[in-house]
C-alpha cells in the first residue's frame, strides 16, 4: 500500500491553513503566486520561445496551475504532487484540456520538459532526499531546459513569522538560495540568477517600486534560483 502524504490531511482546506500564515502579510496565495510566475516570466523572455511543456513540482491542490497557464502561455502543463488526495483535488477542480495531474511516486522522466517550476516544496523534502530530487528534475527537463526554484527565505524574520503560523511548515527545515545552488550544481545544473522578492507588507505596499533595486540582497520574504540543464 502506497503511504499517505503529511499533505493528504490538509488537501481539502489548504488554502485555510495557508491563510492563516499570509494573513499577517495583509496579501492571499493569489498575490504571491501571480508574483512568482510573472516574476518568472519577465526571466525567462531573453532565452526564447515560451516553454511550450511546463511541470508544477509539489503542484498540491493545482491552484497555480491557471497561473502559469495564463502567464507562461505553455501548451502542456502537468502538476506533480506526492499527495494523492491533493491530486484528486487539482484534477476535479483545474483538469482542462492540456493540463493534467500525477502522483510523483512512478513518474517516469522522459527529459520533455521546457520547465520544471517548484515553489515551497524543497524545505518539506527531507535533508536526505534533496539530491535524488533535483536528479529528478534534471532528468524530467529536456537539454536546456529550466528549472525554477522558490522557496522562504530562511534570512527573512517575516517569512520565519508566517511559516510558524501554518500548521504544515512548522516543522519544515528551511533552506538558503547558496544551499539551493549547491545542490543545484551538484546535479549538472547551470545557476542563472537568483533574486529575491517580497520584502514589503500591504501596509507599506507604497514601498514596493523599491523592490526591484533590491533584488540581488536577501531581504525579500521568497527566493528564485533559476537553473538550465546542459544543453
Amino acid at each position: 500500500m502506497r503511504p499517505k502524504s503529511e499533505f493528504d490531511a490538509y488537501a481539502d482546506d489548504y488554502e485555510s491553513a495557508l491563510g492563516q500564515g499570509l494573513a499577517v502579510s495583509g496579501e492571499g496565495r493569489e498575490y504571491f503566486a501571480h508574483g512568482r510566475l510573472a516574476f518568472l516570466r519577465d526571466c525567462l523572455r531573453d532565452r526564447g520561445p515560451a516553454p511550450s511543456r511546463v511541470m508544477d513540482f509539489g503542484c498540491g491542490n493545482g491552484t497555480s496551475v491557471p497561473i502559469i497557464k495564463d502567464l507562461l502561455g505553455a501548451e502542456a502543463i502537468v502538476g506533480v504532487d506526492e499527495s494523492a488526495r491533493s491530486i484528486e483535488h487539482a484534477a476535479a477542480h483545474h483538469a482542462a484540456p492540456g493540463i493534467a495531474f500525477s502522483i510523483s511516486e512512478g513518474f517516469v522522466p522522459e527529459a520533455n520538459f521546457d520547465l520544471v517550476y517548484t515553489s515551497g516544496v524543497f524545505h518539506h523534502v527531507p535533508v536526505p532526499q534533496r539530491p535524488a530530487t533535483f536528479a529528478f528534475l534534471r532528468d524530467v527537463l529536456r537539454p536546456g531546459g529550466v528549472l525554477a526554484v522558490w522557496e522562504n527565505n530562511p534570512w527573512s524574520l517575516p517569512a520565519r513569522y508566517v511559516m510558524s503560523r501554518i500548521p504544515f511548515d512548522r516543522d519544515a527545515v528551511m533552506l538558503s538560495a547558496r544551499r539551493v545552488r549547491e545542490l543545484a550544481r551538484a546535479q549538472g545544473f547551470q545557476v542563472l540568477r537568483t533574486d529575491y522578492l517580497f520584502i514589503f507588507p500591504a501596509s507599506l505596499r507604497v514601498l514596493r517600486p523599491l523592490e526591484a533595486m533590491a533584488r540581488r540582497a536577501p531581504l525579500g520574504a521568497q527566493y528564485q534560483v533559476l537553473c538550465a540543464k546542459a544543453a
